[in-house]
């Protein structure tokens, strides 16, 4: 029978204050995934702020769940399941981790030669972490964490195209039928604007009596190279080619 007496037992004063750090803590969990997220959101991600403020503030629950086995079921375990109710925070980190591993899949797509979606999956990855930390009481390693992986994904592309790189392109060419290309040519065409073919990725298909072609190139000086417009101008003029389609090679 429900009474007054029951209600206080279970919500004690121990169990009022448990829930308020819970809170406080979930809700900081909240805004710094959503710190993480507004930059994938921002680069038009589809994974942006509502999936990387969820992930976070999940795994921070979790971690707080797993850490409280004493305040369970209103601390009435402490009684009742006393010699039964055993909780490994360290188990539910695993499974939090193991978790977020399918969900970062999932944002990964391959489209020919070219993946996309890299980035955005490991920052889930350190969304979960984030929300880890701050499930286990490092705050300031969690805004550390947080302020380095928004500032890694804001900063370090730029960095990179600064610093020396080989550009890399992804080329799929239809050819018309009957037409058979030669791989020297085609390499020593990519070679003669500022291009050379990575080794082993080439991919070749023959489909309704057509030959396609997929590879990646890789500028061997980015300030040299023709552009991606230019090469498409050329693309058109080229004996045999049907159809083409070029992007960079994105991860």
């Amino acid at each position: 029978m429900f009474t007054i007496e029951l209600l206080t037992r279970y919500w004690t004063y121990q169990e009022i204050i448990a829930n308020l750090i819970a809170f406080a803590n979930i809700l900081g969990a909240l805004l710094l995934g959503l710190l993480l997220g507004y930059e994938r959101s921002y680069s038009g991600r589809a994974a942006g702020m509502r999936t990387f403020g969820l992930v976070c503030m999940a795994s921070c629950a979790l971690v707080i769940l797993a850490g409280s086995p004493a305040l369970w079921y209103g601390g009435i375990s402490n009684e009742i399941m006393a010699n039964q109710l055993v909780a490994d925070p360290t188990r539910i980190i695993q499974g939090i981790t193991t978790g977020i591993g399918f969900l970062c899949a999932g944002v990964i797509m391959k489209d020919g030669l070219n993946i996309s979606g890299l980035t955005t999956s490991a920052a889930l990855w350190a969304s979960s972490a984030v929300g880890i930390l701050v499930g286990i009481g490092f705050y300031a390693t969690a805004i550390l964490l947080t302020c380095l992986s928004a500032g890694l994904m804001i900063w370090a592309s730029k960095l990179e195209n600064w610093l020396p790189s080989k550009q890399s392109i992804f080329i799929m060419l239809r050819f018309k039928t009957g037409y058979t290309p030669q791989e020297a040519a085609l390499r020593r065409t990519a070679n003669d604007r500022g291009y050379e073919i990575l080794t082993g990725s080439l991919h070749i298909e023959f489909v309704n009596d057509r030959e396609e072609w997929k590879y990646i190139a890789v500028a061997r000086d980015k300030s040299k190279c023709v552009t991606l417009s230019e090469l498409a101008e050329e693309l058109r003029k080229f004996e045999g080619v049907q159809e083409f389609n070029i992007s960079y090679s994105r991860n």
